[in-house]
C-alpha cells in the first residue's frame, strides 16, 4: 500500500485492487481509459466461472459423501462431476493470471497511470501472455493458483481412467491432487499477503480481505483433503476416506463463497466510476 499526494489530492494505491482495477475513482482512475481485462465484467466473469468450478467440487464431494441422495451415484459419474469442475477452474485461473501478467506499473500521476495499460495494448507484442513479475505478490499468486489448477485438471482426468497398479495410480491421482492443493495453500496466501499488504492482516470491514481469507482457507481444506486422499498398499481406517472428502467439500464450499462474493466486488466496480 503506498499513500500519496498529486495535484494537491491524496491517493491510496493498493496492490489488487491495481492489479484488478477496482474502486478506480479513488485512486483518480480514467475507468474509460482501462484495458478490457480491469473493467467490472472481466472481473466478474472469471468469479463466475470459479463459481461454476466450486458447485461442481461441491456437488462431487456431497455425493461422494451421500450417493444415495443421488440415487446411488456411480464413481464414474462422481468423477465425471469433478472432472467437469475442473475446467471452468482452470480458465478462470488463467484469467485471473493473464490480468496479473498485464497489470501496468505503479505510477503517481494518475493520468499517466490510467492509460499506461491501455497504451501497452496498442504497442506490438506488449501484451503478456504469461508474463515474468517474480517480485509481485500477485503475480506468483496467480500462476500458482493456475498452475495448480492444471493439476487438478490430471488428478481428475486420470481419475475417469484409473491405471492398474498401486503405485502408478497413487501417482496418476494423488500426486497432481498433492501438487495442486499445495500450490492453491501457496497462492491462497500470497493473494492474502497482497491484499492486506502485510505477513498478516484483520480488515473485516473491507470486502476484497472477506474475498482472500475465504479463499485461503479454501485453500487449506484443500491441502487437507489431499494429505488424508493418499490410499495406502494396505488396508486403512474407513473414517479416513471420509475425512478427505469432507475437507474437499468444506474447501469448495469456501471457494464458491468466495466467487460469489468476487461478482459481488464487481458489481460494486460499476458504482465505484464505471
Amino acid at each position: 500500500m503506498r499513500r500519496y499526494r498529486h495535484g494537491g489530492r491524496p491517493f491510496v494505491w493498493r496492490a489488487r485492487e491495481h492489479r484488478k482495477g477496482t474502486k478506480p475513482a479513488a485512486r483518480g482512475l480514467d475507468a474509460a481509459a482501462l484495458p478490457f481485462w480491469q473493467r467490472p465484467f472481466y472481473n466478474w466473469l472469471t468469479g463466475l466461472l470459479f463459481a461454476v468450478g466450486a458447485f461442481l467440487f461441491l456437488a462431487g464431494s456431497t455425493m461422494t459423501l451421500a450417493p444415495e441422495t443421488f440415487g446411488g451415484a456411480s464413481t464414474m459419474a462422481i468423477n465425471v462431476v469433478f472432472f467437469l469442475g475442473s475446467i471452468p477452474f482452470t480458465t478462470a485461473g488463467y484469467l485471473q493470471h493473464f490480468q496479473a501478467a498485464n497489470a501496468p506499473a505503479f505510477h503517481p500521476d494518475p493520468a499517466v497511470a490510467s492509460t499506461a495499460a491501455a497504451a501497452a495494448t496498442r504497442r506490438r507484442g506488449r501484451v503478456a501472455l504469461i508474463g515474468w513479475h517474480p517480485h509481485s505478490p500477485g503475480w506468483i499468486s496467480t500462476f500458482t493458483q493456475f498452475v495448480g489448477t492444471v493439476a487438478f485438471n490430471f488428478n481428475t482426468g486420470d481419475a475417469l481412467l484409473a491405471p492398474e497398479g498401486w503405485l502408478v495410480r497413487e501417482l496418476a491421482i494423488w500426486g497432481p491432487d498433492l501438487v495442486g492443493s499445495g500450490l492453491f495453500l501457496v497462492s491462497g496466501y500470497l493473494a492474502y499477503i497482497e491484499a492486506g499488504h502485510a505477513y498478516w492482516s484483520i480488515r473485516p470491514r473491507d470486502l476484497d480481505w472477506w474475498i482472500v481469507t475465504i479463499n485461503l482457507l479454501g485453500c487449506a481444506a484443500f491441502m487437507a483433503s489431499a494429505v488424508l486422499a493418499f490410499i495406502p498398499s494396505g488396508p486403512e481406517p474407513l473414517w479416513i476416506t471420509a475425512a478427505s472428502t469432507a475437507t474437499l467439500w468444506l474447501g469448495a464450499l469456501c471457494f464458491l463463497v468466495g466467487a460469489l462474493l468476487l461478482m459481488r466486488e464487481s458489481r460494486l466496480a460499476m458504482r465505484w466510476g464505471r
